[in-house]
């Protein structure tokens, strides 16, 4: 069934890409939010869409370290239906997991469940909501910590917002990330700011570009805790991880465990990653592009330039010797 999702993905463009994510970032989001540990309450996606990123959490842990089950809401009724056949084709039972169709922003199915041990998610990038066009929704306990709602074009932090409320005090948030969230102004600088300043933003990780299907910007992944234990942030830059698989980039095992060992160490190491006090943020106007943080590999041939000279007067010099000989062959002609 994932290999019948991952063609249907593959062909089917923008569309396709709305079905599925690739299995690899799953695994990463998945082993992200499990760090130090081998058993989880439950697991929730706002956006889970045929449910693979659910269901990496049964492949890494066991079904049965999925103490109570698997939650998850659907806007689109096919992929809705997608996700509760790939339940039962993974043999998760019908007791175990609770897929909900609807509006996750505007009419959340699982209020009663949350707050949530692990979540992930890949949203849909940048699509329209209500947002202040609905004025009871700044009222709304999960958006209204932050002051602010998300703009009606772009939806991204309204999920961030949404996922944060549900996450609980000892759980861990992955989510996938339009780019932009990370340095547009406006509403969404305000919901950074209301992020950092409360020390909810544990990692920020820039993914390779054209991973995913129907979209081949390069996304990041924002990784969310209640209880940090120290008030930094740290950045990773993984946009060169990847290897080329047909007309994709693609992680691989040893990708996935690079981007994770930096994880857990939390260590500075150069041009890959550094874990930034949440002070230089707001100096930075709460910025969060990775680039802002971590100095790119400098790539370009290095040029010794008195190896340079000396070559260059190298040729002079026989350019010159070779000068007199042709006037001499002149002279005699």
């Amino acid at each position: 069934y994932e290999y019948v999702m991952n063609m249907y993905a593959s062909n089917g463009g923008k569309s396709g890409g709305e079905f599925f994510t690739p299995q690899e970032v799953s695994e990463l989001l998945a082993k992200i939010v499990t760090v130090g540990k081998t058993e989880v309450n439950k697991v929730y996606d706002p956006a889970c869409g045929s449910g693979s990123l659910l269901l990496k959490f049964a492949k890494i842990l066991g079904k049965d370290n999925v103490r109570i089950g698997f939650f998850g809401q659907e806007i689109n009724i096919t992929t809705y239906n997608l996700c509760r056949i790939n339940m039962f084709l993974h043999d998760i039972n019908y007791n175990k997991f609770d897929i909900a169709l609807g509006d996750t922003l505007l009419s959340p199915q699982h209020g009663n469940e949350e707050p949530f041990d692990a979540i992930v998610s890949n949203p849909p990038y940048s699509v329209r909501w209500t947002g202040d066009d609905d004025a009871t929704l700044i009222n709304d306990p999960r958006f209204s910590p932050a002051g602010v709602l998300a703009p009606k074009s772009k939806a991204d932090l309204a999920f961030t917002m949404h996922i944060l409320s549900w996450l609980s005090t000892s759980g861990t948030a992955a989510i996938v990330e339009f780019p932009g969230v990370l340095y547009r102004g406006g509403a969404e600088q305000k919901i950074r700011k209301y992020l950092i300043d409360n020390n909810y933003v544990d990692c920020v990780i820039q993914l390779p570009q054209n991973l995913f299907f129907g979209v081949s910007i390069a996304t990041c992944i924002i990784v969310l805790k209640k209880s940090k234990t120290e008030n930094k942030t740290l950045f990773i830059d993984a946009s060169e991880q990847f290897v080329h698989s047909g007309n994709k980039n693609k992680l691989d095992d040893s990708n996935i465990a690079k981007i994770l060992t930096a994880y857990k160490d939390r260590a500075d190491l150069q041009h890959f990653c550094r874990l930034v006090p949440n002070s230089e943020i707001a100096e930075n106007d709460y910025n969060l592009s990775v680039s802002s943080y971590i100095e790119s590999k400098n790539t370009k041939e290095v040029i010794d330039i008195k190896q340079l000279n000396a070559e260059i007067a190298e040729i002079v010099k026989k350019q010159s010797e070779l000068r007199s000989q042709i006037d001499a062959i002149v002279k005699d002609l």
